[in-house]
């Protein structure tokens, strides 16, 4: 496969999850999920999964923290503290019913992806000569990315009766959801890797990184002034 075609893929990609899918519940899961009383472990798995790979800023800031990792070890380790984080607040979140408006959160998870691409650009040191610890980084922005996933299902007003069981056939679902979606990027920046072209278009997709989350910022911004 020769470069262009890697560079086409990887444009088609970041076209593909901020254009084509739309990061929200559709009308059949909002019916189900309005109507469901009592325990449904398989459909909240399954929620959980489609939302993880309709979640375009969720994956936006997944792409930016995955870039310049070159070793298994590093993925699954940048990836386990950013699911210990979504994980954690997910659950809280919805448990104690925590609400945080969902045009600010977003708005947040939106930063997240700012955060990153600058990150990658080297922006820290360049500008500010410090380096900021990037596993804390995604830890604390999982928690948010967490808050997100909460706020979306707290509209619901889910009744207690098992709604822990649920929200952990949920949050699996995301997870599975997100191995999906990694193993897909990671195909993808692998065969990239190995053209020339890849670090000389690394600071072009790094920027439109940092473009999309800024987009999505006053997206989000002028939704909670407005609404």
């Amino acid at each position: 496969m020769n470069s262009k075609k890697i560079i086409f893929l990887v444009l088609l990609f970041f076209v593909g999850i901020t254009v084509v899918f739309a990061h929200g519940v559709d009308e059949n899961t909002q019916t189900f999920l309005s109507g469901n009383d009592g325990v449904a472990f398989g459909p909240f798995l399954y929620i959980g999964a489609k939302h993880m790979l309709t979640g375009y800023d969720h994956l936006l800031f997944l792409v930016g923290v995955i870039f310049f990792l070159y070793r298994p070890k590093e993925v699954l380790l940048y990836v386990s503290f950013f699911t210990i984080g979504h994980s954690a607040t997910l659950l809280f979140g919805v448990m104690s019913n925590i609400s945080i408006n969902a045009y600010l959160i977003d708005a947040i998870i939106a930063l997240s992806i700012v955060y990153k691409g600058f990150d990658n650009l080297g922006g820290f040191k360049r500008f500010f000569g410090t380096q900021p610890n990037t596993k804390a980084a995604v830890l604390i922005f999982g928690l948010f990315h967490g808050f997100g996933l909460a706020s979306k299902l707290q509209d619901f007003k889910f009744e207690k009766e098992g709604l822990f069981t649920n929200l952990l056939g949920f949050n699996i679902g995301v997870e599975i959801g997100q191995f999906i979606a990694l193993t897909f990027v990671l195909i993808l920046i692998t065969l990239w890797r190995r053209h020339s072209s890849f670090m000389k278009f690394s600071t072009i997709t790094n920027t439109l990184l940092m473009a999309a989350g800024f987009t999505l910022i006053g997206y989000q911004l002028t939704g909670y002034f407005t609404s």
